[in-house]
């Protein structure tokens, strides 16, 4: 691909059009860019494009988006996947265009090249890129002298996307000659440029502070990002040339923490105030990193950054948007609050101020809150409830006070408790205006739920503040305190006795229709959390527990998709799954409900927006189709319909992201019926055969899982098909992401067609099999290949399971054995698979003629055979496995839950496989006395005999 005008103008227009609302332009625009793709010199046309002054800003900044995400695919590409990569010569120039390219870019632009920089010197960096340290080098210092700090900020803003890989790549020892290069051809520059800059800005501030503010603050961006470079240059461990510039680091840094810089700080609209709080931050974080690793070397600075950064969180916790900054210095706290060097916060006066003008004040309710909690509830619930608000001034401030209560628990405890006995008596003396110490009370009260830290005593609390706002009648008032009350049930849900939670949960249950998203979400989450709980492994609350309030329940849950903004609330469409794993219901009932989540699905095929709603709203059909037809399968008649307009309707349209669900919930359907199939299911068989289905390899689990479905439900009907079905089973093998995939296709053709039919085909199968072993062996095939050949055995035979084999090549299955069979049969694991390994092996033991010959070799062979069965059989999976990385196959990879291929257990008329393992050597040894335990003492170890011998015992059984 060229960088004419023409290519450049028609990568814009389809850059543009992907950010259409319009489905068909949209799609249209993609499949065109992922045409491009595959073309040479694509990358460099995107790089052309981001030059071009005419092409608008959108287009550009989606351009250089997709520049990441081609460098990221097509520079390395895994040898599994069929992708090309990007040839040598072209990599060349997008190096040497890429850097220059950087330097000039806008900043969002910027942000995107350097990502897709630190992905290149990830693979190149620096062996095959060793000029690039140089000129980033010689660019600093030439911009540096000439006060061009826009360039410099451009250099350093490469510089720190190359070695980011610092800060997360475990260590090697080739990472850290990488690392040893970059410290010797950087650390010195890099400190001559943070000292000079920060001589520019102290001889500002002593000019009184005034100056260019656009200069001002690109000497602070040089700062920032020579802070950033900093640590990832510390991150693992202190290297020599900073221990031996500690001190003048630590100065600077200290600095920027004690210093105003006014024509900054007051500038909030500009980003002045940012750029030095980011700055802070930065300091922060290397603080905190020091603290961590280094903190003996750290300790003459520590007192001082200490105070520094108590006073600056005493002057800021209070003011607004200033979050980052304020959690990066809490953090640095809660390290020395939990650290050896504890006592600095010993004294009360201390902690008072700590838990007064640092905690609280970050605990209290904000105006960004209150606005977060009423335009963008997403956020709110994502920040408040899932664990994700990790960040938030509210959880690290609770974090500090979790660290000074590990050494002063009792003098904590009771600053923090009188604080919230203040905050209820101020919500009394006039609720309206003071609701927001109430609101902080019971955050505080959840937030240390911990018997051992409790501020209150639990059960008082709840029932004068939590049950009062529960029972309130007005749900739509005050919604944060609601909210707040919901929280405190689901967080306190286990401790709350169950006659108490089912009196509450009928006022959850009306929470529901509240206007407030976080409300009725949280009514949600709370109802889907309490019907988790269990007692000693039991499930508290069973479906009886839930049928007097069942109605309104999914009434009102249903209703949640009629309000403003929760159309697609994956609270409550989590909750109808739970309420399904839980309730028992009739076919009217199940009716209705399919023709509800009908009603979603069609929605969600407009323009779906949440990922996770979709994921429950699937897993609700397939549960409720489970539910309703486990006891009577032909209640699938009342379901189909809506099963068929639903999976029609997502066909038709070409939903792509919603196919693999549809299908699974097809191979549902079929798994109800009984055969013979209906003609309506028939008909869907030869589409599923289409080798552009197969393609997409999300489609893949589900389609195995359909062709399963067939398979059992109809194997004569689909004989005439076979060939076609074990094309698709070799395409799956070829790949390690979906070989799983097709051991359960073949795994179901074996189980489910008799050896008549499938004659024909198990050379195929073999060789198929066998090509793949040969071109990429992997633990996980190696275990998936002895498993079904242990499957083929007890369907049809060890003689027959060996003949075959050797059909391919003479002795072949004495190979596999000594080779694959003997050493792998350890590292099976799973119940079902470790029980048919067991009896497969022990037949070949006992029976095989293979196996069961006087010559030296067998015997051998005999005896390992027999200590790797007594290890599969003896020890725990933890000490037959060890740990290895495998690539995750596409099911685990799309990580759709719900897509489960079907395990039944081939040899259920065995119980237990332990017994029959003994039992059989038993009959064996009988017809040898005397053979046996010369061989057995000779073949396994000391630890393998003493179990064989317990077990002996434990079936009242010899080997003689």
């Amino acid at each position: 691909m060229d960088a004419s005008p023409e290519t450049l103008e028609n990568l814009t227009r389809c850059f543009l059009q992907t950010f259409s609302a319009d489905r068909q332009p949209r799609r249209q625009a993609e499949e065109y860019l992922a045409s491009a793709a595959e073309r040479p010199g694509y990358a460099l046309a995107v790089l052309h494009l981001l030059c071009s002054a005419s092409a608008p800003d959108q287009a550009r900044l989606a351009a250089s988006v997709a520049f990441k995400n081609h460098i990221r695919s097509r520079w390395s590409p895994s040898p599994d996947l069929a992708t090309s990569a990007i040839a040598d010569a072209e990599k060349e120039q997008i190096k040497t265009l890429t850097v220059r390219i950087m330097l000039s870019s806008q900043p969002s632009i910027q942000g995107q090249l350097s990502k897709s920089l630190a992905v290149i010197g990830e693979y190149d960096f620096p062996k095959a890129w060793p000029g690039l340290l140089p000129e980033l080098v010689a660019s600093v210092r030439s911009a540096a002298a000439s006060l061009d700090y826009s360039a410099v900020n451009g250099a350093l803003a490469t510089t720190h996307s190359i070695f980011k890989k610092f800060r997360t790549k475990y260590y090697t020892d080739d990472l850290l000659l990488d690392l040893k290069y970059c410290l010797d051809g950087f650390a010195a520059p890099l400190l001559e440029l943070f000292l000079q800059t920060g001589r520019l800005i102290d001889a500002a501030v002593a000019g009184g502070g005034g100056g260019d503010a656009l200069l001002f603050r690109r000497w602070f961006e040089s700062q920032l990002f020579c802070c950033r470079i900093f640590f990832s240059l510390n991150s693992h461990e202190l290297p020599q040339f900073f221990d031996d510039h500690m001190k003048e680091w630590m100065g600077e840094f200290q600095k920027y923490l004690t210093t105003a810089y006014p024509l900054l700080d007051n500038d909030e609209s500009g980003g002045g105030r940012e750029v030095v709080d980011k700055l802070r931050k930065a300091v922060c974080k290397n603080i905190n990193l020091y603290m961590n690793k280094n903190e003996e070397k750290f300790r003459p600075f520590l007192s001082g950054f200490a105070s520094a950064v108590g006073s600056l969180l005493v002057s800021i916790s209070a003011m607004p948007n200033r979050d980052r900054l304020t959690v990066t210095a809490i953090k640095f706290l809660t390290t020395v609050s939990t650290s050896v060097d504890h006592s600095l916060f010993a004294s009360p006066d201390t902690l008072r101020l700590i838990c007064q003008s640092i905690v609280i004040p970050n605990v209290r309710v904000r105006e960004d809150d209150e606005e977060s909690f009423e335009m963008d509830c997403v956020e709110y619930i994502r920040r408040d409830i899932e664990g994700s608000d990790v960040d938030t001034r509210r959880r690290i401030a609770c974090e500090l006070a979790r660290g000074l209560l590990r050494n002063y628990r009792e003098q904590v405890r009771a600053f923090l408790s009188a604080e919230v006995q203040s905050m209820m008596e101020k919500y009394a003396a006039n609720p309206t205006e003071n609701w927001k110490d109430k609101d902080c009370a019971i955050f505080l009260v959840v937030c240390f739920s911990h018997p051992r830290n409790e501020l209150v005593d639990v059960w008082s609390f709840f029932k004068a503040v939590i049950d009062p706002e529960l029972k309130c009648a007005e749900v739509n008032s005050q919604p944060m305190l609601k909210a707040d009350a919901l929280k405190f049930l689901t967080t306190f849900r286990s401790r709350i006795p169950k006659n108490l939670a089912l009196e509450l949960v009928p006022h959850a249950v009306r929470f529901l229709t509240a206007e407030s998203n976080v409300v009725h979400s949280y009514a949600a989450n709370c109802i889907e959390k309490l019907l988790l709980v269990k007692d000693d492994g039991r499930a508290r609350y069973t479906a009886s527990d839930i049928s007097p309030f069942l109605i309104p329940l999914m009434t009102n849950l249903y209703h949640v998709f009629e309000l403003p903004g929760s159309e697609e609330n994956q609270y409550a469409m989590k909750c109808i799954w739970r309420v399904f794993l839980v309730a028992e219901f009739s076919a009217d009932f199940a009716a209705a409900c399919i023709a509800g989540l009908k009603t979603r699905v069609y929605e969600v095929c407009k323009n779906s927006k949440n990922p996770a709603f979709n994921r429950y709203l699937f897993e609700s059909i397939v549960e409720l189709v489970r539910r309703t037809c486990e006891k009577d399968p032909s209640l699938i008649k009342t379901l189909e319909p809506s099963l068929f307009d639903m999976l029609q309707k997502i066909l038709v349209e070409d939903i792509i992201e919603f196919l693999p669900y549809a299908l699974q919930i097809f191979a549902q359907a079929i798994d109800m019926n009984r055969p013979p199939l209906p003609a309506t299911y028939m008909q869907l068989f030869d589409p599923l055969l289409s080798p552009g289905l197969w393609l997409r390899e999300e489609n893949v689990p589900a389609l195995v899982r359909l062709l399963q479905a067939y398979l059992e439900k109809a194997p004569m009907e689909l004989k005439q098909r076979l060939s076609e079905v074990l094309g698709i089973f070799q395409t799956l093998i070829g790949s390690v992401r979906t070989e799983e995939s097709g051991f359960y296709v073949v795994k179901t053709v074996i189980g489910n067609l008799s050896y008549d039919v499938i004659s024909p085909y198990v050379l195929h199968i073999w060789n198929a099999l066998f090509t793949r072993l040969h071109k990429q062996r992997t633990r996980r095939f190696i275990k998936s290949l002895l498993v079904f050949m242990s499957l083929f055995l007890v369907k049809h035979g060890h003689a027959t399971l060996v003949n075959t084999i050797n059909a391919v090549q003479e002795n072949l299955f004495g190979v596999i054995l000594e080779q694959l069979w003997i050493p792998h049969l350890k590292l099976i694991t799973g119940s079902i698979e470790v029980k048919l390994c067991l009896v497969a092996s022990t037949g070949l033991l006992c029976e095989s003629s293979s196996l069961l010959q006087d010559s030296p070799p067998m015997l051998i062979l005999w005896g390992k055979m027999l200590d790797s069965i007594v290890t599969l059989l003896s020890r725990r999976e933890q000490e037959r496995v060890d740990d290895e990385r495998e690539v995750p196959d596409i099911c685990e990879a799309i990580g759709y839950t719900a897509i489960l291929m079907k395990e039944e257990d081939p040899v259920k008329a065995i119980k237990d496989p332990k017994e029959y393992v003994i039992t059989s050597l038993a009959r064996l040894s009988a017809l040898s006395p005397g053979k046996y335990p010369a061989i057995i003492q000779g073949s396994l170890d000391s630890a393998n005999q003493a179990a064989l011998l317990q077990l002996c015992g434990m079936y009242n059984c010899s080997i003689v």
